[in-house]
């Protein structure tokens, strides 16, 4: 026989509480004998009032007691069953015993006594019982799109499952008196104060103290909540057991995030600093954190008010505050302060925080006062500070003043290796060397010292000997570093020069595995996140792979306001050098004042020639490099100082040759290929660019040999400078009065980037047949880059018949601007 379906109210959730709903509305006459257990605020109720709904609908009479009741007309349903005495649960028992009997029993997971115990075994006869818990995501997502009457945001379904477990009587209660739009905003709603507060007073005396307890941040465990509270721990364990089917708590007895805070928010804050107190004793004496206690206080008018016993709790929470939320550090200590911690104790503690923070002006002006103020106890903190801020705004020189002024005055590990490595950054080898060699007592081997010892020994090694042993000492000091993370402010990290290296010389998959470490590790801490990222989004730059360079660009700068004059540098070079590889003219007009501003702020120096080398080639491309030449000019001189070391000056030599080759500068290029042919023997990627420098000048004077193009691309490709190797292929192909030579390098020039090879037969059919052979040529030299002039002198044409090529080719594509259109020829061409 088939029975009639039947859909379930949407506030039924849970599959076994749908279908128990689902056979009572199909069959009402049917016996049923079941068990409903769930904690507090989880639908035992509304589930209860819809099986009821669903019998008086058949007109079936329901009853909440079995007393007096017949069995065979009335459906019994029996909420918060373990508040009834013996006799109603015993009643109930007596109803088990009727074949025909209809009941319903809720109840919670506790208390628990005999009588209740045997119903629940006794109703398991006919099946075990159903178990509400909190919505899941989907039940979630589709109650809240009912209430709202539209989809709810993603971030907002899942910050509402975190705050409430799920819990449907919290869920009503945020949705109540939240909307999605402001509820990250705002406090915890009225109306789940209130539940919680009703729970809570039905806890008892020891069950309340132990949520406060919890809510203020003590581990759920007998033991030290009875020690905590001074409490029998005998008492303790149903106290927990009373909060568990409460509702209040997750699966590993935390309480619920809004659950904890309305708790926070009912205890008066005496008694939280009662056991508050104890807890941050405990925690202080065994080293561990102690932020997450205190934090909720930073709220209260009365937080730290002349409490000595706090004073260290608050200056500790302070210190960790500043790695995780350094927004906050100087709150907690100023409640220090107000407890009683000298001020001149915090001094430099303050300065750290504020530069951790990206409040650099403040850091500097409380690091300053803190040098000169010989009572402060941690004055070398202070230089550490104004050392990592004054590199960062770079100022690599008066860093490495400060370093060196501490290494003779006060000590703090490291201070004498980043003196050095400032020094050698600037060009001052002789001057580090000296530093270097009065050591007399270099202090115990810890990782930090190991590291920087490896950081000193890798950039000196780099300077004045082998490639492969510097960047091998220079990855190994990165190394040593990691397990320091950001715990010591330094002016730079071994990652982020062992990553330079590493691109000066073409390892690309060395500092891509380098930076990626660091940035998991958190080396240098956040001053020096934005500056491992920008380093990472360097890697596919010099890959040629642009939409993953802007990507990653994009990741690592927020808000380019924000950035100090050595961030600021890489990432304008990031953006300019995304702008030149894809011959993006109007970009590169862009970035042109950044550009400037960005040079002009930061001295030259040995870690910022990957830029300067980078803009170099972007303003010979404006035809502006005037205003470039006095910075690279400097540059130079700074590597002359140091002896020209190939690792560090090839890639500057290159650039400048990729510049005037822009320029058409056959002078200035030699000068380059000389430099460059004198260094070829250091490394792969120096033997490289020598022997494509060589090509290049041959390119230039329009005698292109294939053969010799071809090796010097791919030779470019091997070491690392792929979209080089490209450009190379591609400039000599548009430079060679010979078709096929023309044909076979464009044909290289697109295998290098990955792309598949072109059919270019006479009667290819599509798109391609709406240039002519003409206009085919003109459009692939002007996506190469060359100016009208540039294009006709190459094609015996005036430039004024190319323009006349390009208006009928922009005429023909439907492009709609000049930037629409070199979007469009890129597409087809590389199609």
């Amino acid at each position: 026989m088939n029975h009639p379906t039947a859909t379930a109210p949407d506030l039924v959730t849970g599959l076994r509480a749908v279908r128990l709903w689902e056979s009572i509305a199909v069959a009402p006459a049917a016996p049923v004998q079941v068990g409903v257990q769930a904690a507090g605020g989880c639908g035992k109720t509304t589930l209860l009032d819809e099986l009821a709904a669903a019998y008086r609908a058949a007109g079936v009479p329901v009853s909440t007691s079995a007393v007096g009741v017949d069995p065979e007309t009335t459906a019994v349903i029996v909420d918060d069953a373990h508040r009834l005495d013996d006799s109603a649960l015993r009643a109930l028992r007596e109803l088990t015993r009727h074949p025909r009997a209809r009941l319903v029993v809720a109840y919670r997971p506790w208390p628990r006594g005999a009588q209740l115990s045997e119903l629940v075994h006794t109703l398991g006869r006919t099946g075990p019982p159903v178990v509400l818990s909190g919505y899941t995501p989907d039940d979630l997502a589709a109650r809240v799109e009912r209430g709202l009457g539209s989809e709810p945001p993603a971030e907002w379904l899942d910050w509402l499952l975190a705050q409430t477990g799920g819990v449907p009587r919290f869920v009503e209660g945020v949705l109540a008196d939240t909307a999605p739009h402001d509820l990250t905003r705002r406090g915890v709603p009225s109306r789940v104060v209130e539940q919680v507060q009703q729970e809570i007073d039905g806890l008892g005396v020891e069950g309340r103290a132990c949520a406060a307890a919890i809510a203020v941040g003590a581990a759920a465990h007998p033991d030290v909540l009875a020690w905590l509270l001074e409490l029998d721990p005998a008492v303790v364990v149903p106290a927990l057991s009373a909060i568990r089917a409460s509702g209040l708590t997750d699966g590993s007895d935390e309480l619920l995030p809004l659950a904890r805070k309305a708790a926070q928010l009912l205890t008066p804050v005496d008694q939280r600093l009662r056991i508050v107190r104890k807890l941050v004793r405990v925690q202080l004496d065994r080293g561990r954190p102690v932020l997450g206690l205190l934090r909720p206080f930073l709220e209260s008018e009365t937080a730290a008010t002349a409490d000595d016993a706090l004073a260290e709790a608050f200056e500790q929470a302070g210190v960790e505050a500043a790695e995780q939320a350094p927004e906050l550090a100087s709150r907690f200590f100023d409640a220090a302060v107000s407890a009683g911690t000298p001020p001149v104790r915090l001094a430099a503690r303050r300065a750290r925080a504020a530069a951790i923070a990206g409040h650099f002006d403040e850091a500097l002006r409380l690091a300053d006062a803190v040098i000169v103020d010989e009572t402060v106890p941690d004055r070398a903190l202070g230089v550490q500070v104004a050392a990592s801020v004054l590199a960062h705004r770079g100022l690599p020189a008066r860093s490495a003043q400060l370093c060196r002024w501490s290494a003779e005055h006060l000590r703090w590990p490291g201070d004498r290796a980043y003196a050095a490595v400032s020094l050698i950054g600037t060009g001052r080898l002789v001057e580090a060397e000296g530093l270097l060699g009065a050591v007399t007592d270099p202090g115990p081997p810890t990782s930090l010292s190991g590291s920087t010892d490896q950081l000193v020994d890798g950039l000196r090694e780099s300077i004045t000997g082998s490639a492969v042993t510097a960047l091998s000492q220079l990855t190994r000091s990165a190394s040593l570093a990691e397990p320091v993370g950001g715990a010591t402010l330094v002016p730079d990290t071994p990652a982020a020069i062992a990553t330079l290296a590493a691109l000066h010389c073409g390892e690309l998959d060395v500092a891509s595995s380098v930076v990626g470490r660091a940035i998991e590790a958190g080396s240098g801490g956040p001053m020096l996140a934005v500056r491992h990222r920008l380093l990472a989004a360097w890697i596919p730059l010099a890959r040629g792979d642009t939409p993953a360079a802007r990507a990653a660009l994009d990741a690592a700068v927020c808000s380019p306001d924000s950035l100090q004059a050595r961030d600021r540098l890489l990432a304008t070079a990031i953006e300019a050098g995304i702008a030149n590889r894809d011959n993006d003219t109007t970009a590169l007009n862009a970035v042109r004042g950044r550009a400037r501003q960005a040079i002009a702020e930061h001295p030259a120096d040995l870690f910022g020639l990957l830029a300067l080398g980078e803009l170099a080639v972007s303003c010979a491309r404006l035809h502006d490099q005037d205003w470039v030449e006095p910075h690279l000019r400097a540059a130079f001189t700074l590597l002359g100082e140091l002896g020209d070391p190939p690792l560090w000056s090839g890639l500057l030599r290159w650039k400048c040759l990729q510049a005037a080759v822009v320029s058409e500068d056959a002078d200035t290029a030699r000068t380059h290929v000389a430099a460059l042919e004198a260094m070829a023997a250091h490394n792969p990627m120096s033997a490289a660019m020598a022997a494509a420098a060589k090509t290049w000048l041959g390119v230039l004077a329009g005698e292109v040999d294939r053969g010799q193009a071809e090796q010097a691309a791919r030779g470019l490709h091997a070491a690392g400078l792929t979209w080089d190797g490209a450009r190379l292929a591609g400039q000599a192909a548009l430079r060679t009065a010979d078709r096929p030579t023309m044909l076979a390098l464009l044909e290289c020039a697109r295998s290098l980037q990955g792309k598949p090879a072109r059919p270019r037969a006479v009667g290819e059919q599509g798109e391609h047949n709406l240039l002519s052979e003409r206009e085919r040529e003109v459009a692939e030299l002007v996506l190469s880059g060359l100016t009208y002039k540039q294009v006709g002198k190459r094609l015996f044409i005036s430039a004024k018949t190319v323009e006349h090529h390009i208006g009928r080719i922009k005429q023909r594509l439907g492009a709609t601007s000049r930037e629409d259109l070199l979007t469009r020829l890129r597409a087809m061409l590389d199609s």
